[in-house]
């Protein structure tokens, strides 16, 4: 008699409900694991939103769930699991893997991108691609801009239209973001408003380029893959091979990310999604705060687990960040709690200057060291590049190497460079390097003409000491007239370097927001440079200090030129999310500084600015110290910043210790 077969179709068989008791599990999850992460790991169908609390254990938290959904029996293939990094990605699977077996490595998983690309190549028949498409890069995509730009003859337009990278940056944020262009130009670049509808004409030029081409670009690869999903007729042969949809830093996704991950999980809705609403700080790359704080909204019963148990910090800096985070106007609640003993209260320090307060930090570092803290093992944070610029020039004397992560280095800053240049040339007027770039600065100058008159300045026919009216024919124009006009008041003048920097940047300004679309943004680097000319009464000293001792290009750097095995860490707030320290210093936490005074106008950017400090202090393991200047002139609002942030200023003595540092007589 033959044998009868039951026919199961594959997503019914993807959906299957297997049981195992506890004991059976290879994997000891429910003894492992706190009770919230058990919780989480345990959670199969439906729809979960899992807030995990900076240190919280996120990521042992999915890769838990990874090996138990395989121990339970599910296809590996059937489980997606979509984060922001590559190597986020590599190590959610190695771990899950050296968890439990090599079936881990075979899920569904990778980053927003790398997943669009496989499967918009897989399906290209359905969304209606060549599977052979090619992908560009933002340079390439830039390329593409540039060449539009040019066909357009926009480049003789009466006033000076924005460069290839703005206009994409501003094109790119439209379609992640959802804004409009006149929105973003209003926001970010309002000096070019004008040009919306030329930013317009631009993009459908692009996107007809692209299509003619068999191009895509990092933002088309997710809005075709929306699409697809969008729709359900074409999209079921996927989502219905897809049983577990998770999610890693979901509190970081656009508009655009967030309708896709709705997309894979609306065959079966069994969708997790992990984040921290706290940590939510990278609006500006187009990250949208209201997609965690809306998800519960998207699907049907949404469950919230809250991972509060940290791993990371004493308890003293929990309760610290707990009380940071508590006065956020719309959150989800949770209270940081650790088993860790032996903390000490955070310290709040003033400084009469921002010299005082780098050189503070400077000490305390050398101490730390003294008590067997590696530099590796500390870190300066702060909410801004520019902010680290006068600490930089303190830990170089101090001989303390370090690394700096996020913006620029101070003097590898382009719109800095400028500035030296000029003041190197009133030092030394035979400075030829200097010399080639403040001319090429000019409009109508080119390497020609701007050799040529370098070559009169080393013979004398040129020079700086004399008015310009004594050396300067009618063939020179009359820009040329003006810089020579400056570099010769600063070349004769007595002055401290501070008011020489000023007069430079009186003169400067116009050439500034000529050459950088982004000038709003850097005018603040331009201002911390005056600050720091303040710290000299000599030109030469200020000049040396610059030059001397640059900083590092690469930890191998350090470790060659050094021959040391450890630097401290300098870092943006943005660029050390993830990462912790031993011991943290968040400096210029001043009202203006931080929270930025770019972002009073909007009750959301103060939010942000909030987490962000949140997020500066769960960094620390132990020791925590927020500093700041309460002397700092702010030259772009004319006036001195002095009053602690918002965000510390309220703290009581329970919490926090308060230091005042002041000169000794």
């Amino acid at each position: 008699m033959p044998k009868k077969y039951r026919l199961t179709k594959i997503a019914d068989r993807n959906t299957a409900k297997p049981f195992l008791k506890e004991t059976q599990f290879e994997i000891d999850y429910q003894n492992t694991l706190n009770p919230a992460q058990y919780e989480a790991v345990s959670s199969t169908d439906g729809a979960y939103l899992v807030i995990a609390g900076a240190g919280t254990g996120k990521t042992r938290t999915l890769v838990y769930r990874v090996a138990r959904l395989i121990e339970l029996g599910y296809d590996p293939k059937s489980i997606l699991l979509l984060t922001f990094t590559r190597k986020a990605s590599r190590e959610m699977m190695n771990r899950a893997t050296a968890l439990l077996d090599n079936r881990c490595a075979k899920i569904n998983g990778g980053t927003f991108h790398s997943f669009a690309n496989l499967t918009l190549r897989r399906y290209a028949k359905l969304v209606g691609l060549d599977s052979n498409f090619t992908i560009l890069d933002q340079g390439d995509s830039e390329d593409v801009i540039n060449l539009i730009r040019a066909q357009l003859n926009l480049t003789k337009l009466d006033k000076r239209f924005p460069k290839k990278k703005t206009i994409n940056s501003v094109l790119s944020l439209s379609i992640n973001t959802g804004r409009t262009i006149e929105k973003i130009l209003e926001e970010e670049y309002p000096h070019f408003y004008e040009f919306a509808d030329k930013f317009y004409e631009i993009a459908k030029l692009y996107e007809e380029y692209k299509r003619r081409s068999g191009l895509l670009d990092y933002d088309d690869l997710l809005v075709y893959l929306r699409n697809f999903l969008n729709d359900k007729s074409k999209s079921y042969v996927l989502t219905s091979s897809i049983n577990f949809v998770m999610i890693d830093e979901f509190q970081d996704t656009n508009k655009l990310q967030a309708e896709i991950v709705y997309g894979l999980a609306q065959h079966n809705n069994n969708v997790m999604v992990v984040g921290d609403d706290s940590q939510s700080i990278y609006s500006f790359r187009g990250a949208n705060f209201k997609n965690i704080m809306n998800f519960p909204n998207l699907f049907p019963d949404v469950k919230i687990i809250t991972l509060e148990e940290n791993y990371r910090s004493t308890q003293e800096v929990l309760d610290l960040g707990n009380h940071i985070i508590d006065k956020a106007i719309e959150k989800y609640p949770k209270e940081l709690f650790t088993r860790k003993t032996g903390g000490e209260l955070p310290a709040i320090i003033a400084a009469t200057t921002e010299n005082m307060q780098s050189r503070f930090i400077v000490n305390r570092i050398l101490e730390l060291r003294e008590e067997n803290v590696s530099l590796n093992d500390i870190a300066v944070l702060f909410r801004s590049s520019y902010s680290s610029f006068d600490l930089e020039i303190e830990l170089n004397k101090a001989n303390i190497p370090y690394q700096k992560f996020g913006g620029m280095k101070f003097i590898e800053t382009a719109h800095v460079k400028d500035v030296l240049a000029f003041l190197r040339i009133a030092e030394n007027p035979k400075d030829v390097v200097s010399w080639y770039r403040v001319l090429l600065l000019h409009e109508g100058i080119g390497p020609k003409k701007a050799q040529s008159i370098i070559e009169k300045i080393m013979s004398g026919e040129l020079n700086i000491k004399s008015h310009p009216e004594k050396v300067l024919d009618k063939s020179y124009k009359e820009n040329i007239f003006n810089l020579f006009l400056c570099l010769h008041r600063v070349f004769t003048s007595n002055k401290v370097p501070a008011e020489l920097t000023e007069i430079v940047l009186n003169y400067y300004e116009p050439l500034f927001k000529k050459k950088y679309d982004d000038h709003n943004k850097r005018k603040k680097d331009l201002e911390i440079f005056i600050n720091i000319s303040e710290n000299y009464r000599s030109l030469t000293s200020l000049l040396a200090d610059m030059a001397l001792d640059p900083p590092r290009d690469s930890v191998a750097d350090v470790a060659e030129e050094d021959k040391e095995d450890e630097y401290l860490t300098l870092s943006t707030i943005h660029s050390a999310k993830g990462l912790e320290w031993h011991t943290v210093f968040i400096i210029h936490a001043v009202e203006g500084f931080f929270p930025s005074g770019m972002a009073y106008s909007k009750i959301e950017a103060l939010e942000e600015e909030r987490r962000l400090m949140y997020v500066a202090a769960t960094r620390a393991k132990q020791n925590l110290y927020i500093t700041y200047p309460m002397n700092i002139f702010d030259r772009h609002n004319g006036m001195t910043l002095s009053k602690p942030s918002r965000f510390i200023s309220d703290i009581s003595e329970e919490l926090a210790e308060e230091w005042l540092l002041e000169e000794d007589e």
